[in-house]
C-alpha cells in the first residue's frame, strides 16, 4: 500500500519539474526575443543613437559657402572660377578640392592663386561607379565642417561652371533654409539590392543627382554616417561592362544589380534620417543628358559635353529660363521658388570644355573682361 501511495507523489513531482522547466524555457526564449528585437531595431534605425556631433560650434559673423570640388586631377576650368571669385569678399566663401592622391595645386599646376594649396591632404583614389566616390565627398564635407563659418556646402565637379556671378549665387543659396538635393523614388531600375534590408528598407531607397547643396546640419549627418556607407560598399556596386572576351559569362554578370553609389547614397541617407521635409528636392546643377549605345553596351544616359559652339548665349539663356523640374516616377513637378517667387532652377551647369568655359567668360557671365589672358593653363 505504501508503495502504491508513493506513485501519485512521484507523478506530481515530475509534473512540477516539467512546469518549472517550461517556465524557465519561456523566460529564456522571451529574453532572446527581446535581444533579437533590440538588435533588429538597431539595424533598421541606425540613426536612433547618433554619434556626438563634433562639428557643433557657435558661430557669429558672415556665413560662408564652402565650394567643394571633386576633381580627377587638376581643375581645367580654374580660369573661369578665378574670375567668378574675383572681387568676392574672402570672408564669404571657402574652397576645398579633392584630387588624386599626391596632386598639389601650386604655380606649376594652376595659374589661379585662389586654388593653390586648397587640395585635401588625405585624398583617396576615386573610381567612377564605386563607393570611393561617396567616400571622397565625405572627406570634403569633413574638411569643410572644421570651419564653423561654413554654413552652406556646394559639391561641384571639375567640369562645372557657374551661370551667374558670385553675389547672385551667394544670395540665392543663403536665402534658403533648405538643402538642394535631387531626390526621387527609383521605380524603373533594379538598383536596389534586397540584401540591403533590413538596414536600408526598400521604401526609403532614393535616386538623384550627385551634385548637391547642403545646409550645415545635413552636411553633418552625411559626414557622421558610417552605417549606410558600409552597406553601400558591400551591396551597391556598378555592374561590370560587357566584355566580348568573356563570352557567355557576360550573361551572368549582367544579372547583377547595377548600382551607382553616388546617385543613391545621400538621397537614401537623408530619407532614412527623416529629413526630406527639410529639402528642396532638386539640384542646382544642370546636366543635359543624351541616350547612346555601343555594340557591346546597353543603351544608357550620358551627360552631354558643351563645347565652344554649343555654349552660346542662346543655349545658356535656355538653361537659365528653366523654372521647374518634372519627376515622372512620382508624377511630381518641382517648381523652383524663393519664398513665393519663381526663380531659375539652376545656378551651375556641367559638363563644359575649356572652350565652352572661355566663351562664357567672354560673354560676361562672371563679369571678367580680360578673358584671353587666363585661358592658357600651365603645363
Amino acid at each position: 500500500m505504501t508503495k502504491k501511495a508513493a506513485q501519485p507523489v512521484a507523478v506530481r513531482h515530475v509534473i512540477w519539474l516539467s512546469w518549472k522547466l517550461v517556465v524557465l524555457l519561456s523566460v529564456v526564449l522571451c529574453a532572446l526575443a527581446l535581444l533579437r528585437l533590440h538588435s533588429h531595431s538597431d539595424l533598421t534605425s541606425p540613426y536612433s543613437r547618433p554619434r556626438p556631433r563634433i562639428y557643433r560650434h557657435k558661430f557669429e559673423g558672415t556665413p560662408k559657402i564652402a565650394f567643394l570640388f571633386l576633381a580627377r586631377r587638376n581643375l581645367p576650368l580654374d580660369f573661369l572660377w578665378d574670375s567668378f571669385f574675383e572681387g568676392a569678399d574672402v570672408a564669404s566663401f571657402s574652397i576645398y578640392v579633392h584630387s588624386a592622391p599626391g596632386f598639389v595645386f601650386d604655380e606649376s599646376t594652376t595659374r589661379s592663386l585662389i586654388f593653390r594649396g586648397r587640395e585635401l591632404k588625405n585624398s583617396i583614389q576615386v573610381g567612377w561607379g564605386e563607393s570611393t566616390m561617396i567616400a571622397a565627398e565625405k572627406l570634403l564635407l569633413e574638411a569643410a565642417l572644421e570651419d564653423p563659418a561654413n554654413q552652406r556646402f556646394v559639391l561641384l565637379s571639375d567640369s562645372c561652371v557657374p551661370l551667374y556671378n558670385f553675389s547672385y549665387i551667394y544670395n540665392y543659396v543663403m536665402s534658403s533654409p533648405r538643402s538642394f538635393v535631387d531626390s526621387f523614388l527609383d521605380k524603373k531600375e533594379g538598383r536596389y539590392n534586397p540584401k540591403m534590408s533590413p538596414i536600408i528598407p526598400k521604401q526609403k531607397w532614393r535616386k538623384g543627382s550627385q551634385w548637391i547643396t547642403l545646409i550645415r546640419s545635413h552636411a553633418e549627418v552625411i559626414a557622421d554616417d558610417e552605417a549606410l556607407l558600409s552597406v553601400f560598399k558591400k551591396f551597391c556596386r556598378r555592374r561590370p561592362p560587357l566584355d566580348a572576351r568573356k563570352g557567355k559569362l557576360n550573361l551572368k554578370l549582367q544579372k547583377q544589380h547595377n548600382c551607382i553609389p553616388d546617385e543613391h547614397y545621400v538621397q537614401t541617407l537623408l530619407a532614412m534620417s527623416d529629413l526630406e521635409g527639410e529639402l528642396e528636392r532638386r539640384t542646382l546643377t544642370y546636366t543635359q543628358w543624351n541616350q547612346s549605345a555601343t555594340k557591346m553596351e546597353n543603351k544608357g544616359w550620358h551627360p552631354f559635353t558643351f563645347d565652344f559652339e554649343s555654349a552660346g548665349p542662346k543655349q545658356i539663356k535656355e538653361i537659365k529660363e528653366v523654372n521647374h523640374v518634372y519627376y515622372d516616377t512620382e508624377f511630381r513637378t518641382e517648381w523652383c521658388r524663393s519664398s513665393s517667387t519663381l526663380v531659375p532652377c539652376f545656378l551651375f551647369a556641367r559638363k563644359f570644355s575649356q572652350g565652352a568655359a572661355f566663351r562664357l567668360l567672354s560673354n560676361g557671365v562672371v563679369r571678367r573682361s580680360d578673358a584671353s589672358v587666363l585661358l592658357d593653363s600651365p603645363p
